[in-house]
């Protein structure tokens, strides 16, 4: 029906281990390292949700028969 719930918890996972990423590199003192790490992250979330709105496209096209 929806979204698999393999995904959600890849989601967050990635959420969870780039949080504790930035705590240990900020506390450390290096915070350009913990900003990247931090934008890596957000990326590669956002790449995943691109592809999962994709598939929704898509999905929608073929019920609505608009694809060619």
């Amino acid at each position: 029906m929806g979204i698999d719930v393999d995904v959600i918890f890849k989601i967050a996972g990635v959420g969870i281990v780039v949080a504790f990423l930035h705590t240990i590199l900020d506390q450390v003192g290096k915070k350009e390292y913990a900003q990247w790490v931090t934008l890596f992250g957000f990326i590669y979330i956002l790449f995943q949700v691109a592809s999962i709105v994709e598939n929704l496209f898509q999905k929608i096209k073929s019920v609505f028969l608009f694809s060619s």
